[in-house]
This record gives C-alpha cells, sequence and structure tokens, in this order.
C-alpha cells in the first residue's frame, strides 16, 4: 500500500485503536472489560482473566448491552406462556442451620427477659449480630426477625370522583384461563398491553405542545416522578379484579411528548371493558407536603445548625419542621400533594404462544432497554429541544421524594437532612436530564414470572455453552478472585485489554463453530492459526 503524503490524507487513514474497538465490538466482546486475577488454591498458580462490565447502556459497551437486552428478551420469553405453576420449592434446613437458629432464639430470650428487667442489652445485642450473619453464611435467606419500620396510616377510604372496582379474594395462582374452540382445541392466550399518562395539552406530530404556555409542564413532572407508584397500584388491581396473582413482564420508556408509557406482557387474559373499569378506578395520591408556596429561594435559603443537625430559618432562626412533623401536619380534610392516573387511551391485543406477534411484542418489549430514557426519542428540532427544556425547568424543583433537597425550598427540611443541601441541585436520579423524570426500573418483572431470576436465566445460558463444547463447569470453591489494581505489575491498559478480548473472541467463536458442525454431523471448518476460517 502507498504511504499517503498529505496531512488529509493520513487523517482520512482509520485510527488503530478505533479499529481494535470496532472488531471487539463486531465479535461480540466487552469494550471495557475489568481485569480480575484468579488465583487456583490448590497449585497457588495465578491468571489473569478478563470480565465482562456488564452495563447495561450501548452507548457505553454496544455488547455488554446487548446481551443484557437479549437476557431479558429470554426472560420473557419463557414466562409469558407458561401452562404450569413457577413454584420454586425451597430446601429442607439441614442440621447446622437448625442449629444456628435454635442458638438465636435462646439469645433472643435471654436478651428479651433482660430489657422486660431493666438490664444492659448490649452484649446480648452483639452476639445476636453475629448470630444473624452465621445464619446467613449458613446459606438461608432473608432474618429471623426482619426490622420493620414505623408506618405511617393514612384513611384508605376511596376518593368520591373515582368508581368503585368489584374485588374478588386473590387466589393462589398465577395461570390464566384456559379456552376451548369449537373443533375442540384448546389454548391459553395472554396479553399485551400499552398504558399511557393523561393529555396535559394538544401536542403535534413531533411531539411537541400546540400552545407551550398552556402545557401543563407540573402534573406532567409529577406524573413521571409517580409513574413507578401508579403502575403498582395497576398490578394490585388489576389482581384484586381477576382474583389470581396476575404475573407481568413490563418496559417503561417516553413516547414522543417524553410523558412515560408502559408495555406489558400479562400472563392471562381481561377484556378491553374489565380493562378500561381498573384503569377508571386506579390511582395513586401523593400524600406531601404541600409545594404551592416558595418560603425560600434562593436569595434566602436555609442555614444549617451544626449542633443540632437541623437547618434554620434564615430570617427568624427557628428551626424548620422535620419530615414527620411536616406530614403530622397533613389534615384528614387536606387534598393530597398529587393524584396520579392513567390516561383514557390504552391499547390492549391478545397473544398466542409461539406466534409471530409473540415474537413481535417481545422485540417491541426490549427495544429500548439499551438506551437512557431520553436517548429513544431524539430531540431534532428547535421546539423539540425546547420542549426538552421546559420539563427539565418543572422537574428542578420539583421534589422527587422524601430526601430530596428541594424541600427545603418550601420550608420543610427533608428525611435525614444534612449539610450541603441546596434546592435544585438534589442528585436523585429523577432530575437528570436523560431519565426525564421518571426513577424507576426500566424493566418491572413480577416475582413469579418465569420462577427463575435473571441469575438463573444467565446460569442456563452457560450451562447449554458447556454442554455444547462438551466442558464442564470449574468448581468455584477451587479458586479466589480479586480485582488487578492499575499499581500491579501485571495490569494491563484497555488499549491491552481490548487487544485480548478480541484474539478470546475469535477463538471461541471457532470453538463454538466446530461444536455446532459436529453436533450437526457436519464436517467442522478448516481453521486458520487466528482461529478464522481459512
Amino acid at each position: 500500500m502507498t504511504q499517503p503524503s498529505t496531512r488529509a490524507q493520513r487523517l482520512a487513514m482509520p485510527l488503530a485503536r478505533d479499529v481494535v474497538r470496532e472488531l471487539a465490538v463486531e465479535h461480540g466482546g466487552c469494550v471495557r472489560p475489568v481485569q480480575l486475577r484468579r488465583t487456583d488454591l490448590h497449585t497457588g498458580q495465578a491468571e489473569r482473566v478478563l470480565v465482562p462490565c456488564g452495563h447495561t447502556l450501548a452507548a457505553v459497551c454496544p455488547s455488554c448491552a446487548e446481551r443484557k437486552r437479549t437476557l431479558r428478551a429470554a426472560q420473557c420469553r419463557e414466562g409469558w406462556h407458561l401452562d404450569r405453576e413457577p413454584i420454586v420449592q425451597a430446601d429442607d434446613p439441614d442440621d447446622e442451620q437448625r442449629m444456628w437458629v435454635e442458638k438465636r432464639a435462646e439469645v433472643q430470650q435471654w436478651r428479651d427477659s433482660a430489657e422486660a428487667a431493666g438490664g444492659d442489652t448490649a452484649e446480648d445485642d452483639a452476639l445476636i449480630g453475629d448470630l444473624d450473619e452465621e445464619i446467613t453464611r449458613a446459606g438461608m435467606r432473608g432474618k429471623v426477625l426482619p426490622e420493620r419500620a414505623a408506618r405511617r396510616h393514612r384513611s384508605t377510604r376511596r376518593r368520591q370522583d373515582t368508581p368503585d372496582l368489584p374485588r374478588r379474594k386473590v387466589a393462589p395462582r398465577t395461570i390464566g384461563k384456559t379456552y376451548t374452540s369449537a373443533d375442540g382445541k384448546t389454548f391459553r392466550p395472554s396479553m399485551f398491553i400499552t398504558l399511557t399518562c393523561p393529555s396535559y395539552g394538544r401536542v403535534g406530530a413531533d411531539g411537541t405542545p400546540a400552545n407551550p404556555d398552556s402545557y401543563d409542564y407540573t402534573r406532567a413532572a409529577r406524573d413521571a416522578l409517580h409513574f413507578a407508584a401508579l403502575f403498582d397500584r395497576f398490578v394490585q388491581n388489576v389482581r384484586r379484579f381477576l382474583g389470581y396473582d396476575v404475573q407481568y413482564f413490563a418496559a417503561v420508556e417516553p413516547q414522543r411528548r417524553l410523558a412515560p408509557h408502559i408495555h406489558i406482557a400479562i400472563r392471562g387474559t381481561l377484556s378491553r371493558t374489565e380493562l378500561r373499569q381498573v384503569l377508571a378506578a386506579t390511582y395513586h395520591q401523593v400524600w406531601w407536603p404541600p409545594v404551592d408556596h416558595v418560603t425560600h429561594d434562593d436569595g434566602n435559603l436555609p442555614v444549617w445548625h451544626e449542633a443540632s443537625g437541623n437547618y434554620l430559618d434564615p430570617a427568624t432562626g427557628e428551626l424548620l419542621p422535620d419530615w414527620d412533623d411536616a406530614l403530622d401536619a397533613i389534615g384528614d380534610q387536606d387534598e393530597p400533594l398529587h393524584v396520579a392516573r392513567f390516561g383514557q387511551r390504552f391499547d390492549a391485543q391478545g397473544v398466542l404462544s409461539g406466534s409471530r406477534d409473540a415474537n413481535r411484542c417481545i422485540r417491541y418489549l426490549t427495544k429500548y432497554l439499551t438506551k437512557h430514557v431520553a436517548d429513544c426519542h431524539q430531540a431534532e428540532t428547535g421546539a423539540q429541544r425546547a420542549h426538552m427544556e421546559r420539563l427539565a425547568d418543572a422537574l428542578r424543583f420539583e421534589p422527587c421524594s422524601p430526601t430530596c433537597a428541594n424541600w427545603l425550598r418550601y420550608g420543610v427540611q427533608p428525611k435525614n437532612a444534612r449539610e450541603g443541601l441546596r434546592p435544585g441541585c438534589c442528585k436523585g436520579k429523577a432530575h437528570r436530564p436523560e431519565h426525564l423524570g421518571y426513577a424507576g426500573r426500566r424493566v418491572l418483572v413480577s416475582r413469579k414470572w418465569s420462577g427463575k431470576t435473571l441469575a438463573d436465566h444467565r446460569a442456563d445460558r452457560r450451562d447449554w455453552l458447556l454442554a455444547t463444547l462438551g466442558l464442564v463447569a470449574a468448581d468455584p470453591v477451587r479458586y479466589s478472585w480479586e480485582p488487578v489494581a492499575p499499581g500491579d505489575p501485571d495490569h494491563m491498559p484497555n488499549a491491552q485489554r481490548l487487544l485480548h478480548v478480541v484474539a478470546d473472541r475469535q477463538r471461541w467463536h471457532a470453538a463454538l463453530t466446530e461444536a455446532r458442525a459436529r453436533a450437526s454431523g457436519q464436517a467442522a471448518p478448516e481453521l486458520s492459526a487466528t482461529g478464522r476460517a481459512a
């Protein structure tokens, strides 16, 4: 190849670092591998191992994000049309586990007796902490005595502007109805549902308001902040209405108008009339202190009092009411700060197992999981950028949680207040522009969806790969793992790690291709020294 002679020609040449990164992505390798040191406890031999970063955003690591998306798709597919109850039976406790629990019960009785007699329980409390650690180390989950935080109770009386919803006792099953056709064929369909937020004002085809001055940005911001809680209420109402433990796999993403909406795969069916009833009766009330009056703007911020650990009014020097006092001040006749509801428009369709619609819906559910919420719809015009900025301005001083620093702006100390809080500078996830006010999880999966966790699904893929390659899984007890620090002699810079990733992925791909060819009875392709087909 002729060497370039001009600067423009040299700049047109591909950059070697970029080629390595593109090859890593092309072969499905992680572009941000983490270097660990694995030591064989039997032989003492140590070796360098590169593990994927596991990031879920394609902008950070495309390969890891795609693997996460594929794993979610497998989780959705496996649980959507189950025809059996996904019940995981717990193992019987062994003798060691029983022994630790018996000791824990004995010490708890000693501690309670000492407390009733007015004695010192510090030694018993320390022993209880040690026993709880032993119980966990023995292979038991949870705690024998869970800590329950004090819960504030309010009236459960339904709002008068909301219709009542028929309520049935929830049966301990997760499988929907089975239908029989005229020819005697039985089938069990499921549902794919899309729910949206209500209207905040007329918008155009590009998602921007027709009249920004009349668009209700405050309500849009609050609906986004409490969207996850509203969905929880919807699931609760669906289960009470249908009378069984409805299971779901849901994904949250923004509409073009930047309001969140949710796609839900539900195991079982309900009619559109029933769904309309549930939506009309579903709401979430936010019982927080009022924020309609600004008492402390940027020039009059509360000051931190180190001695008492509280914020003071700069004008009077009085303590601001703390979070519990502010909630106690909300009377029975007061209205909630916000009432979140779903919009009247929804989409619902029945889906059969193994159909083209099922695969299409699964692709749609996982389509945007590798992107930030705000990246699902790029702002391409000035009107769209202005709409996004106005929503960000509405979210800036809106409290996102009981611990939000914005409560100081309205004369209330946040829960667990600390020094350095400043209204408008809350570090909560909801206030970041890339999240558009939604701080919940992007994927919401019920506990009994497939009877497996993501770790279980990941283990299934690993077992399939080991079986295909004819390998045996290494004994995890035999090895110890530790991260390799930048100052260690065996530390590799990221560019060197990427080269190892490319070589490893080529070798693994060649081994998998050969194993598949053997399984299908075909001749394995001839491979070069680098693992590529000749």
